[in-house]
């Protein structure tokens, strides 16, 4: 399996394989709204209700679509862990916690920094250099996400938790990226979310008790359901297609299209218009994502996409040159 000299850079990467993982943060921005409704529900049952659902799912559509989902060999258990105890589980903890010190905004900005983590420590985990140029457009689309998000008081304590749901939103993609080459997106998907369903199901019963799922209202339940969907078993599918395509520096890139799509949806849920700082935001994101992912060579690069077996979003190998959870 051939790697690319400099997998930081997307060089000769075909437009539309960058689509599946800007899909998939559409849905997790979009998500803002429904999450809300999970606020009074018991959370790590909630939770755990969640990622059971969206494995169904995700196994269910892996068999109907003929997708591979190979077993994990011995050494992919740890990191496999890893990455459900800190992208799924610490991180929706860091949100409680961080917004019990926290305004969501200051939160959201913390997070919003993903782009540069990953364009940072992406391209060291794919045997490559940081490109220059992608960090400049990830410090781009993570100040365009500041502006559409805007700013939030804090505490010392709600730095911390926002520090913690920063480095567990990085981890959710890093931690993957040694995965990829053999499970593929499907693989990764299945099995971290089978891992997340049982962490949260132990939380949900030494914190919450086994009767839990009784207080949890029909509002409630229609938004696990949509959360377990759409926002679990499909974007996490779309997110890691995108990051096995074109590297992890490349699709951070995309997490800026997470707090547009929630401001979007702010708009049609509320009624209420955005300020111009919003407006102002979404340019620079777009900015920022045009500066990353708008200039190629033409020469395409050797393949080393696992995706290709599973041909998850955009075209095949055979009839082009070459998404992130």
């Amino acid at each position: 399996m051939h790697r690319e000299p400099h997998r930081s850079a997307p060089a000769g990467t075909h437009p539309a394989y960058y689509v599946p993982g800007a899909v998939g943060m559409a849905l997790v921005g979009g998500s803002v709204a429904v999450s809300h409704v999970l606020v009074d529900a018991p959370l790590m049952t909630a939770q755990a209700i969640r990622y059971a659902a969206a494995a169904a799912v995700l196994i269910l559509c892996a068999r109907i679509l003929g997708r591979a989902v190979p077993m994990p060999r011995r050494r992919d258990w740890p990191l496999l862990v890893l990455l459900a105890g800190s992208g799924l589980v610490l991180f929706n903890v860091a949100l409680v916690r961080g917004a019990e010190h926290a305004e969501p905004a200051a939160i959201a900005v913390a997070v919003a920094s993903v782009p540069v983590v990953l364009g940072l420590l992406g391209p060291l985990l794919e045997s490559s250099s940081p490109s220059r140029r992608l960090l400049a457009a990830a410090a781009t689309v993570t100040a365009g996400s500041v502006l559409v998000q805007g700013f939030g008081r804090t505490d010392a304590y709600g730095v911390g938790w926002a520090a913690v749901a920063l480095a567990c939103e990085a981890a959710f993609t890093l931690l993957a990226v040694p995965l990829l080459p053999r499970l593929g997106a499907w693989g990764v998907s299945v099995h971290s979310v089978l891992v997340g369903t049982a962490m949260f199901a132990v939380l949900a019963l030494l914190t919450e008790g086994p009767t839990a799922a009784a207080r949890i209202q029909r509002d409630q339940w229609v938004a696990i359901a949509y959360l377990a969907i759409l926002v679990t078993a499909v974007a996490f599918v779309l997110w890691y297609a995108t990051v096995a395509r074109v590297g992890a520096a490349s699709a951070g890139l995309l997490t800026g299209v997470a707090p547009v799509a929630a401001a979007g949806v702010g708009i049609v849920v509320t009624g209420d218009v955005p300020g111009a700082g919003v407006w102002v935001g979404v340019a620079v994101v777009a900015a920022g994502l045009a500066l990353g992912l708008g200039r190629r060579r033409t020469t395409a690069p050797a393949q080393r996409d696992p995706q290709m077996r599973t041909g998850v979003g955009g075209p095949t190998p055979a009839s082009t040159a070459a998404s992130d959870g």
